[in-house]
């Protein structure tokens, strides 16, 4: 009878753990981000960090995860959490050329 009593409660606190966020760096040098696609879940967070010796402006304009960091200065990080599961352009507004795929899922 313990050990169902103790197998009840095991399960219920693994199971009542809230699931932490994840967070990914996304490095800005040479003008181009350091991956051009990534794949994160729901409610994760994107460092966006700039390691170039250049402003940056990272932002996206799709819809559920829009958002713009404004002016970024070398050695400047952001903190962006993608909060709507499907696909978000990331680009540069200084440098169009710069661009990042996120692909937020459940």
């Amino acid at each position: 009878m313990r050990i169902a009593f103790a197998t009840v409660i095991a399960t219920l606190v693994a199971f009542s753990t809230p699931c932490l966020a994840d967070t990914t760096v996304i490095e800005q040098s040479g003008k181009k981000f350091s991956q051009a696609e990534v794949t994160i879940k729901k409610g994760d967070t994107i460092t966006f960090a700039n390691k170039d010796p250049i402003t940056h402006n990272v932002y996206s304009q799709s819809s559920g995860n829009a958002f713009d960091v404004k002016t970024q200065k070398s050695g400047d990080s952001s903190d962006v959490k993608f909060e709507t599961v499907g696909d978000a352009d990331v680009q540069c507004a200084i440098h169009p050329s710069m661009k990042l795929k996120v692909h937020v899922t459940k």
